[in-house]
């Protein structure tokens, strides 16, 4: 494998070309597990940034691509249709209690978060609300790295403060403060309800990751903070987005985030783990209401919309899910993660520790010597990506208990070498 030209001229996400970070090469990738073209095997934590909950060269996956692949591997979804995207459509209908009425497909998660913004915009605009012109959204939030996504992003603490000049200015407010298993009060969403009481004449819709705040921060929060925003929505008479791009198909152990709170948001974008993570594909539902209030074209419409080989795959890997027993296995991962990670709390280079599903989070005391961290990982046979202060954990939902210990075991030896 030529590194060389790798390191000169191909750009890794959030590095330098100039002045890139240390790369290992992969030769191939079986169930939890990265075979390193150097011969290591590295268990992985992160299931490849979130999306791949039934590991790696799944055999029922693997054949849905063949299968497809015999027929077509792609047509232009404008003027014409097909039976994978036709079935995707009624499976995440039907795995949202059919309370979706429209379904988009997109070819990203940050693509679906500028679908739904301009599907709220657009639904505004057709109900003779054209003097709304903005988001309301939380701080520590991440939504995607183009444009429109990046203006609800933290404009501080986010990735995309250098170019804040040419992103629409939208409204935030302070990340909720009440942890999942908090006791809640009305305070906690005050400052919520100040914002939409004194500007939803100007709001477009409100916008955020439901429960669980991904590469903001990993916070987690109140499925009661949920409900208040929906009723405060539905009072003020403002749309509400969910962004389960990383927390949808069961890693908070509901299918969906928002179903730990029993509200349904009037759109909704999924991605991630949506094919298995085989191939890139995302989605945006929308309730009825959205549907009828956009009387004319939408004028949005990727080249790959609707991929047949990515909505068969996704069809494979939702079936796959479903009949996987994949409750049992995030309650598994998560009283595990709770028994091994918490007591970490006490190390003093640890600030915090947090878990909810299959998800487990250290907040660290000082920002992680990213490049240095990896690579005591990958001595030990484990792949892992902490970001800012974060040393996070996601890993595919087949993990057997042996090698979650060893992603634990591995990481407090690590600490112990922080100084």
């Amino acid at each position: 494998m030529d590194l060389d030209f790798d390191r000169q001229h191909l750009w890794h996400p959030y590095t330098q070309l100039s002045s890139p970070g240390k790369v290992y090469p992969v030769a191939s990738a079986s169930g939890v597990y990265l075979q390193l073209e150097s011969g290591e095997q590295l268990i992985d934590a992160m299931s490849s940034w979130w999306c791949c909950v039934h590991g790696y060269n799944h055999p029922v996956l693997n054949q849905a691509i063949s299968e497809q692949l015999k027929s077509m591997s792609h047509v232009m979804f404008g003027g014409l249709t097909h039976e994978p995207a036709i079935n995707l459509g009624k499976q995440l209908m039907s795995l949202t209690a059919n309370e979706f009425a429209g379904v988009f497909f997109a070819d990203s998660g940050s693509v679906a978060v500028e679908v739904a913004m301009k599907m709220a915009a657009q639904w505004c605009f057709e109900q003779g609300l054209s003097d709304k012109q903005r988001f309301l959204t939380f701080a520590k939030g991440y939504h995607g790295d183009t444009f429109g996504a990046m203006s609800v992003c933290d404009p501080v603490t986010g990735m995309h403060h250098k170019f804040t000049r040419l992103l629409n200015e939208h409204m935030f407010i302070a990340s909720p403060d009440c942890g999942f298993a908090d006791e809640w009060h009305d305070s906690h969403v005050a400052e919520f309800e100040e914002a939409l009481k004194a500007h939803h004449q100007d709001i477009i819709a409100v916008i955020f990751e439901p429960i669980v705040q991904g590469a903001g921060g990993m916070n987690f929060y109140s499925p009661e903070y949920l409900k208040a925003v929906r009723a405060l929505c539905d009072e003020y008479q403002v749309l509400l987005i969910f962004d389960e791009i990383a927390t949808g198909f069961g890693r908070t152990g509901q299918l969906f985030a928002y179903q730990h709170a029993d509200v349904v948001p009037d759109i909704m974008c999924l991605g991630k783990s949506l094919t298995g993570g085989y191939m890139t594909l995302s989605a945006v539902m929308c309730r009825q209401h959205v549907v009828d209030g956009i009387s004319s074209a939408f004028m949005h419409g990727p080249t790959f919309m609707a991929n047949p080989l990515a909505c068969q795959v996704a069809n494979a890997s939702i079936e796959l899910l479903l009949s996987s027993g994949w409750q049992d296995n995030v309650k598994r991962i998560e009283s595990q993660l709770n028994r091994e990670l918490l007591p970490l709390a006490r190390h003093p280079a640890v600030q915090e520790v947090r878990v909810l599903g299959a998800i487990g989070v250290l907040e660290m005391v000082k920002p992680v010597d990213i490049e240095w961290f990896q690579a005591q990982m990958v001595l030990a046979g484990v792949w892992i990506r902490p970001f800012m202060n974060l040393i996070y954990l996601m890993p595919p939902f087949i993990i057997e208990a042996s090698e979650l210990s060893h992603i634990t075991n591995s990481i407090e030896s690590t600490l112990d070498q922080i100084k």
